[in-house]
């Protein structure tokens, strides 16, 4: 399906060019330019839709909005379907879930939908869209909560916040790998950390802000979904006008594209159009490589806090007592605890997709997901016996490194796909596979849940239900593993021609002409690196305090 997407006028009455300062021909940088400006742009965005992580922050207070200290329960005749309407009870976290099973989902259908248009809109407009959409679905949100009325939430922030988080997700992916030819993994690894470092942020400044506008009478959900909506749109802004596009043959001074016959035959210089990748088997093995990746990660991050409660109980505190045999103080105890290990797990996960992705430029991407599934795989092997040894540092230490290599899946792949399939269309073919990522977001947690309670009914002690399922993941990357070494360079008949491709670049409103950097001493588009400093800073800063605040909870792990 080739969608245009969104539409925005592109001339007034007056006939003068309404959406200029949106349309791709405008973003065209200039002699000059910095390319280090553009990756804080992409973290702009990526830091703000990462939010979608950290949604479970509002489910509490959100069933407690009508009872306030206790929730006033739905009675059994009001099902799923009648809370979206209810007025008179409050909503139950189960059911506040699925929003977070629409924003995945909604991100990668959006995202496949949408990636041909985006190619050819640029990505200044699809971050203003992605803004819009993000933005004003959390404002919708607000009127859901201050109306009760949860139909408007799984609207506002399900449907259409889940629409900007696939506009947004995906939106630097194909600008950062043309800016970066030599660095192809460490930027999309950039931008895709901030996806990741997003929750980081978010979640605890939703904690701060429900704190300060709580009252007697309201738990602070509503006015903190306005005020947050507010800067994250100041925010994505900035970083939708802050992204500009090279001119077509652009490559960094000093860098010479490396020659596809020596150790390169897995880096393509030509081009595959998105209309043409769903027929192509390569694209179905790297799709399951990543599905693969994503489901057996993305089935422990989940259940990460009760694992461990439940595995090891009272040696968390010091106590030799099992999980069932804790009194109410020490559940609470054992639970922050927890709650320190899964803030570990969350820099484990975000410093995975800077460092992973960065040596995959190094080590290639092939190989690179070749360590994902050997080693993830020997982790997952090992959780068992370490829980049965007790040993709470080799128990915590796979987890650790397995979850470094789920983040590092996510930015790692973009630029696997950019040199199977080329560049001119990336953004359009990333969006597409991750139609995988939607899939994994089901597949991974069911297989846990599923499994666990299956365990459980069986009579299986809580301290081993989860070592059946750990071999079940070990299945999973061991099928990624074997896809992954069947992916081989495309046969030829799958790239455009001179003229298709010509074709559309002219659709993508590229310029013809090529400049290499170090060929003029300014232009219009000349940045101060004062500039750049800022735009670094305006989005270090917010990370830095995020991770500050994590690594508190981090403490109260190894406390």
């Amino acid at each position: 399906m080739d969608s245009r997407g969104p539409v925005f006028s592109s001339k007034n009455s007056k006939g003068d060019s309404m959406s200029g300062l949106l349309d791709k021909e405008r973003i065209i940088a200039g002699p000059g330019f910095n390319r280090w400006l553009v990756p804080p742009a992409a973290l702009a965005i990526h830091l703000c839709i990462g939010m979608a992580y950290g949604f479970s922050v509002f489910w509490l207070p959100l069933s407690k909005a009508l009872g306030i200290k206790d929730a006033i329960k739905c009675g059994p005749e009001v099902g799923f379907w009648a809370q979206l309407f209810t007025t008179t009870c409050d909503w139950q976290i189960s059911t506040l879930g699925w929003m977070y099973t629409l924003f995945f989902v909604l991100l990668g259908s959006s995202a496949a939908i949408w990636g041909g248009w985006l190619e050819r809109a640029g990505p200044r407009k699809a971050g203003v869209v992605a803004a819009v959409c993000w933005c004003g679905g959390m404002l919708i949100s607000a009127i859901g909560i201050k109306t009760h009325q949860f139909w408007l939430m799984l609207l506002g922030s399900g449907v259409i916040g889940g629409i900007g988080l696939g506009l947004g997700y995906i939106s630097p992916v194909s600008t950062l790998i043309k800016w970066f030819p030599d660095r192809r993994g460490m930027a999309t690894g950039m931008a895709i950390m901030g996806f990741g470092g997003g929750a980081m942020i978010g979640s605890p400044l939703a904690a701060d802000l429900m704190k300060s506008f709580a009252t007697p009478t309201d738990v602070g959900v509503m006015q903190t979904f306005v005020v947050m909506a507010l800067l994250y749109f100041v925010f994505m802004m900035a970083g939708a006008f802050g992204y500009r596009v090279p001119e077509t043959g652009w490559k960094p001074a000093g860098w010479t594209p490396p020659p596809a016959q020596v150790n390169n035959a897995m880096i393509t210089q030509k081009h595959v159009h998105v209309k043409k990748v769903w027929g192509i088997p390569q694209f179905w093995l790297i799709w399951m490589v990543l599905c693969m990746n994503v489901s057996a990660g993305i089935g422990v991050i989940g259940m990460a806090s009760p694992m461990l409660q439940e595995v090891f109980g009272g040696s968390l505190i010091g106590i030799p007592a099992k999980f069932g045999e804790l009194d109410k103080t020490q559940l609470a105890a054992i639970a922050t605890v927890a709650a320190g290990f899964t803030a570990l797990l969350s820099l484990f996960n975000i410093g995975g997709r800077f460092f992973w992705a960065s040596l995959s430029d190094k080590m290639g991407r092939k190989i690179t997901y070749i360590v994902f599934f050997v080693l993830g795989g020997l982790m997952y092997f090992s959780v068992p016996g370490s829980a049965a040894a007790g040993s709470i540092v080799l128990f915590v230490g796979a987890f650790c490194v397995i979850l470094s290599m789920y983040g590092g899946g996510f930015a790692t792949v973009p630029a696997y796909l950019a040199d199977i399939f080329g560049t001119q269309m990336v953004g359009a073919i990333h969006g597409r596979l991750l139609t995988a990522w939607a899939t994994a977001g089901v597949l991974g947690p069911v297989v846990v849940n599923y499994m666990r309670e299956y365990q459980l009914g069986l009579g299986i002690p809580r301290e081993q239900v989860y070592n059946q399922t750990m071999y079940i993941l070990v299945g999973m990357l061991v099928v990624g593993l074997i896809c992954n070494l069947l992916v081989r360079p495309l046969d030829n008949k799958w790239f455009m021609t001179d003229s298709e491709l010509a074709e559309e670049k002219k659709l993508a409103h590229e310029r013809a002409a090529a400049s290499e950097v170090g060929t003029s001493s300014g232009g219009a588009d000349s940045i101060p690196t004062a500039v750049v400093v800022f735009a670094w800073l305006a989005v270090g800063l917010p990370l830095a305090w995020g991770v500050y605040r994590t690594l508190q909870s981090v403490a109260k792990f190894f406390a």
